[in-house]
């Protein structure tokens, strides 16, 4: 049989990874997972598996085996589960910075119950940000026009090599070919944390606030170069940022150096090596700039 290069491609990828690809349910739903290790680690989107009281696996070959959660993180959309057996088909992670704009990519999942569906496409764009259900932005995704549909969570988007690129996550409705995946580094990190802690650690300041423009005129005057930065409008009784003297009306421009211009910019510095550590924060108060040293604590749940 005849086969141009790009179906011996896919197809080549499709008999690599496939055997690794299983259908996760779960009490509140269900969706596609990819063993990741040969002793029954896998990967799916958190979201396939949120409140769920029991999840069962199924593999390609029929085998189907209870799964326990390792750990799930619904800020990155990343969970691990593990499966026993033996002779467990696993799949290799990519290094997601050499994936090229244009190059072709897999997906394969249960889209609708329909088992091991396998689509195509190209990798449409990297780096793109998007929204996760817990309301935090997910950075470097993968945009693809690799068709997904519900049940294709959580499955594997693969490139030629047959290596995962990306773990697929969302598709934006009604639009055509607008699908998204979480980069394999990131997903690889998100991984090693929840099997070492069966969670992310974050920090958090204890504030709820909001993007708010800084009018240039105030700025010029406060000594500051952004043209906005983050409203505190709430603030958790004694908590780190109350113990440092915050107060709601301020509008925190700089974060231990770094400048804030929006809620999703101080998101992305509460990071896990500034728990418990002393860090600088720069707020605007009645016009004039002060600095004062926040202590930040590990987050509980998805706040601030």
């Amino acid at each position: 049989m005849l086969l141009d290069a790009y179906s011996e491609a896919v197809i080549g990828a499709v008999d690599r990874v496939g055997p690794s690809v299983v259908r996760v349910e779960a009490t509140s739903g269900g969706g596609s997972g990819v063993l990741f290790t040969p002793d029954g680690f896998l990967l799916t989107n958190a979201h396939v598996v949120a409140r769920a009281t029991s999840v069962r696996v199924t593999l390609p070959d029929g085998r189907s085996s209870a799964a326990q959660i390792i750990g799930s993180d619904a800020i990155t959309d990343v969970a691990v589960l593990r499966i026993g057996g033996v002779g467990l088909p696993w799949v290799t992670l990519a290094d997601s910075k050499q994936i090229r704009v244009g190059q072709v990519a897999i997906a394969i999942g249960n889209p609708f119950g329909f088992h091991h569906s396998v689509t195509s496409g190209v990798v449409s764009a990297l780096g793109r940000s998007l929204r996760s259900r817990a309301g935090r932005l997910m950075e470097d995704i993968i945009q693809t026009d690799a068709a997904l549909n519900p049940g294709n969570s959580g499955g594997p988007l693969v490139g030629t090599t047959g290596e995962v690129i990306g773990l697929n996550t969302a598709t934006i409705m009604p639009a055509q070919g607008l699908c998204f995946a979480i980069a394999s580094n990131t997903v690889r990190f998100v991984a090693s944390r929840l099997m070492r802690d069966g969670r992310i650690r974050r920090s958090s300041i204890g504030i709820a606030g909001q993007q708010t423009p800084i009018p240039r005129a105030l700025a010029r005057g406060a000594g500051v170069a952004v043209a906005s930065g983050v409203l505190v409008a709430t603030i958790e009784p004694r908590g780190p940022a109350a113990r440092a003297g915050v107060r709601e009306g301020d509008v925190v421009v700089r974060f231990d150096g770094q400048v804030i211009t929006g809620i999703d910019d101080l998101h992305r510095e509460l990071t896990e090596d500034r728990i418990e550590r002393a860090v600088p924060i720069t707020v605007l108060r009645g016009g004039q700039q002060m600095t004062l040293t926040v202590i930040p604590r590990e987050l509980s749940r998805v706040t601030t």
